[in-house]
């Protein structure tokens, strides 16, 4: 999940949370719930400020994705 991404990739570079959201302007908390996995669908501007400033790619999240979609669209075809 991407909380996961991010806190590994954060502790990782050695930041805290405090540092993590004064790089990113995103605030402690929403960095907190994120990393537990509490926020599920956090804005891409949000995710692009953390990825880029974790230097983390944003290519497999969106595959991710794609690729979630893609197997929904096919279960729900098979349901009909």
């Amino acid at each position: 999940m991407i909380g996961d991404m991010i806190r590994y990739r954060r502790k990782e570079k050695g930041l805290t949370l405090s540092e993590l959201s004064r790089k990113t302007g995103v605030s402690k908390s929403y960095l907190s719930y994120l990393e537990r996995n509490k926020k599920k669908n956090p804005s891409i501007e949000i995710v692009r400020r953390i990825f880029i400033t974790l230097d983390l790619p944003l290519t497999p999240l969106f595959y991710q994705e794609r690729t979630i979609d893609r197997s929904m669209t096919a279960m729900e075809e098979r349901s009909v």
